[in-house]
């Protein structure tokens, strides 16, 4: 019958439930929480109580979805972290107490390996592109922005981190300044498409090897916005498709330079992004064209698995499962790893 595995993500505001048998998705279910656009962020108390809300629906339709029943579930995947520490315990305590109730084995998954491994999941009466090892990603979103040497599904070393901010941070905080909604990325995108994206010039601080920065960035944004709005109280919005379209070249130029070097040191042409700003347009765009120009084998994930979702954690359980690696019942969520 194979090897199925119900997968649970629960480690920000999303709560999601899926379903994976031999590496095929049978089912990705996503509750998110809306109430956060309030506060122009997640609040950490009131996402954990959505998830308890959340998870027990969430999962059921995702197992009825797949069209399977409960004793066909070989094991449970969970998100271990990293992520908001409530949120987390809502997913472990759901995973734990269904592995314990079904005498299954119950696996710990690491949020960020997910992401990446995303590239693997395979869907039925589709063309299915997987990378090839050695493979580089480039994992960047809110909380993130690194570049992963992969060498096998489990062997992983990160050529380059964030020495302060993440990308997607750097794109909901410059938005805030604009009094966009939270989250702003997907708004910035939006209005990229219909600006000059050489209208203004924002600082690229220079930090060395394959490192990112992008604290320089906001503060360089935010004394832009200063001036010019003591210039003109309405100059936002008299150019805020400019703008956008500035900001998001500024830094999609920072990620892309570096994913460059990062191709040119090591001679790997598999080359991946991963993470909620994957989904950036402007990124894929980029992206796809140095792809073309420099040989590269390029992968970009569909967007249903660039946000946080349920189906990257239920394959990164599937291949724990064939190596065997489970957790015990005193597992805990952590924050950060």
């Amino acid at each position: 019958m194979g090897v199925t595995i119900l997968a649970i993500e629960s480690s920000c505001d999303d709560t999601s439930a899926a379903v994976i048998r031999d590496g095929y998705i049978l089912s990705n279910l996503i509750a998110g929480q809306d109430i956060h656009m309030s506060y122009g962020g997640v609040v950490p108390e009131l996402a954990s109580r959505a998830h308890q809300a959340n998870i027990v629906p969430v999962a059921d339709q995702a197992i009825r979805k797949a069209g399977i029943n409960i004793d066909e579930i070989d094991a449970v995947a969970f998100t271990k972290g990293p992520g908001l520490l409530g949120s987390l315990l809502v997913g472990t305590s759901f995973a734990k107490g269904f592995a314990l109730a079904c005498n299954i084995p119950l696996i710990e998954v690491n949020h960020l390996h997910a992401h990446i491994l995303a590239h693997f999941i395979l869907e039925k009466d589709k063309e299915n592109r997987l990378p090839s090892f050695p493979f580089l990603c480039l994992l960047v979103s809110g909380g993130h922005t690194r570049i992963v040497l992969l060498r096998s599904h489990f062997e992983m070393e990160i050529l380059g981190n964030t020495i302060d901010d993440a990308a997607g941070e750097a794109f909901d905080k410059c938005g805030k300044l604009m009094d966009f909604p939270y989250p702003a990325g997907p708004l910035i995108d939006k209005l990229a498409s219909e600006g000059n994206k050489k209208a203004f010039i924002f600082a690229k601080p220079s930090v060395k090897g394959l490192d990112f920065s992008f604290s320089g960035l906001k503060t360089s944004f935010l004394y832009f916005l200063r001036d010019r709005l003591k210039e003109d109280p309405d100059f936002i919005d008299h150019n805020k498709a400019d703008l956008c379209a500035s900001l998001q070249d500024t830094i999609i130029s920072m990620l892309v330079s570096k994913l460059i070097k990062a191709s040119q040191l090591t001679g790997i042409k598999e080359i991946g992004i991963a993470g909620g700003v994957s989904a950036n347009t402007g990124l894929r765009d980029s992206l796809s064209g140095e792809g073309e120009k420099r040989g590269w084998n390029l992968f970009l994930p569909p967007f249903r698995y660039t946000t946080d979702n349920a189906a990257m954690i239920g394959i990164t359980g599937y291949f724990k499962y064939l190596s065997g690696e489970f957790s015990g019942q005193d597992v805990a969520p952590t924050a950060r790893f």
